[in-house]
């Protein structure tokens, strides 16, 4: 091609030749046209063919793997044939072995049938025989079937009522034989591991002052500042000839307290006037409110109470300010609280409600005001109020059996108070109205018939009458023993309870000479 441009050029330099160039161009150009066309002519046909070889292969291939995925499907479905084969060959080996046992029970239903009919047959034949058999010990004993049966129930009942008696009375003897021992020995023990002081606090009434020279200031110009103080306090101040003392007199213990503490501080500071007595008197009370909650929240979480209503509380902390017989109530609730627990945990009873129980059983003697009920009644309406469970309500209202009992920690509650307040030391009285008080009891029941001799025991808690056994039986003892506990309890005035035993004895002397 570059051969014939470079021709072309040359000829145009000749300037004659030009279109006999461009004849001899066009036409090699048109023999290399028809050259190039036959050559792609020759290089299509050649890829055609190998195109038709490449899909020929291919078919082939496809129609090998249709065959052998047309072979295994075969292969599959034969087997599936095969094992239905087998399967339904099984089900009829199967219902021809049903259909003889079938065949078998069919003729053992027909055996027992027989079988029951000839039982039924021997039952009449033998039912006839036992009424034959009936009729004649009838006839022989004189007594009817229902007869004699009702005489041998009655007999065995008789004998089964004697036996049991006879168990009942043994093992009743030896629980109380076992029941007295182990009595014993827990309240042995639980006195033994409770140690408490046994010269215990007591309110104070009196206010000991250095001089006489006080007595005036605190009495004030025309007895202002007594006055003052009384209105202040609601605290009856005695001013008499004793010397270097001021009796304070209150029914209210806190009153008094604060009072006394109010006092304190104004003789301590010299200052004492009307003004000056009331900015004291409610600093004081205000200390001693603080003082009552904090002290019943430190006597709960030292005996493991949780949960106790705050009104409760405060209750608790009061019994500091509160004595029974010389005895401080805190102390004793606490001393109370303790013997519980040991007590209950010895029985195997809730340790922690005895003790929330005992610490509570007198509750009824410190609320804000003082209405007309015994204090263990009072006591357990407080508790229901504040939600307390029913067995801790019931062993505070039943401690001085005011009510009945319904729980085993109840009469854990009035032993252990009877032990806190019976204790040596426990309470103090006066000699004088102790020993009045025991020899008006003695003659009390000195004055019933029949009564020989009284003692009072356990200091004045017992009380033992011995009476003339032929004047008095025993169900006039049970009497008297009753009429002498009412007329204590109508016509005396004493802490606790009182127990009365009448002694009934006959003695035969005589002597050998």
């Amino acid at each position: 091609m570059d051969i014939v441009i470079y021709l072309i050029i040359a000829l145009g330099g000749l300037g004659g030749g030009y279109a006999m160039a461009m004849t001899v161009l066009r036409k090699s150009i048109e023999k290399r046209s028809e050259d190039l066309v036959k050559e792609a002519e020759s290089k299509a046909e050649v890829i055609k063919q190998e195109r038709m070889l490449q899909a020929k292969e291919k078919f082939i291939q496809l129609k090998a793997e249709h065959e052998k995925s047309i072979q295994a499907r075969n292969a599959e479905i034969l087997q599936s044939e095969n094992r239905a084969k087998q399967k339904e060959s099984t089900l009829s080996q199967k219902i021809e072995e049903t259909r003889r046992k079938q065949a078998e029970l069919d003729a053992m239903k027909e055996s027992l049938k027989s079988q029951q009919e000839i039982v039924a047959r021997k039952e009449g034949e033998l039912e006839k025989l036992h009424r034959k058999q009936v009729e004649q010990l009838q006839i022989v004993a004189g007594l009817s079937a229902e007869d004699a049966r009702n005489q041998l129930v009655e007999a065995l009942k008789n004998e089964a009522r004697t036996e049991a008696a006879s168990h009942v009375k043994d093992i009743m003897e030896e629980a109380k034989l076992t029941a007295n021992k182990e009595a014993k020995r827990i309240v042995v023990q639980t006195i033994q591991r409770v140690a408490t002081e046994h010269a215990v606090e007591n309110s104070v009434s009196v206010f000991n002052i250095e001089n006489d020279e006080v007595k005036g200031r605190i009495i004030g110009r025309e007895g202002r500042n007594i006055r003052a103080i009384e209105a202040a306090t609601g605290v009856e101040i005695i001013v008499d000839d004793t010397p270097e003392a001021i009796i304070l007199s209150c029914f209210d213990p806190v009153r008094r307290e604060i009072a006394r503490l109010a006092l304190h501080q104004l003789v301590t500071d010299g200052r004492i006037h009307p003004a000056r007595i009331e900015e004291v008197v409610a600093k004081v009370k205000r200390q001693i409110e603080e003082e009552i909650v904090e002290t019943g929240k430190r006597t709960c979480i030292d005996l493991g109470i949780h949960g106790l209503h705050p009104e409760l509380t405060r209750m608790v902390g009061r019994m500091k300010y509160r004595s029974s017989y010389g005895q401080n109530l805190l102390q004793h609730s606490r001393e109370v609280a303790n013997l519980c627990a040991i007590m209950a945990a010895e029985l195997g009873l809730n340790v922690k409600l005895a003790k929330r129980a005992g610490l509570l059983h007198d509750i009824g003697k410190v609320p804000d005001d003082e209405p007309e009920l015994p204090h263990a009644i009072l006591g357990m309406k407080l508790a229901e109020k504040y939600k307390e469970k029913p067995e801790v309500c019931n062993a505070i209202g039943a401690h001085h059996d005011e009510i009945e009992m319904t729980s085993l920690i109840s009469p854990i509650i009035q032993v252990c108070d009877a032990i806190s307040g019976a204790r040596p030391g426990a309470r103090r009285e006066i000699v004088e109205s102790y020993i009045k008080r025991l020899k008006d009891m003695e003659a009390l029941a000195l004055s019933q018939p029949g009564v020989s001799s009284t003692y009072a025991i356990q200091a004045g808690r017992e009380l033992r009458v011995i009476v003339e056994s032929e004047k008095v039986s025993d169900k006039d003892a049970e009497m008297l023993s009753f009429n002498i506990s009412q007329k204590i309890q109508n016509e005396m005035t004493y802490p606790g309870q009182v127990k009365v035993t009448v002694i009934r004895e006959t003695r035969a002397v005589s002597y050998a000479k």
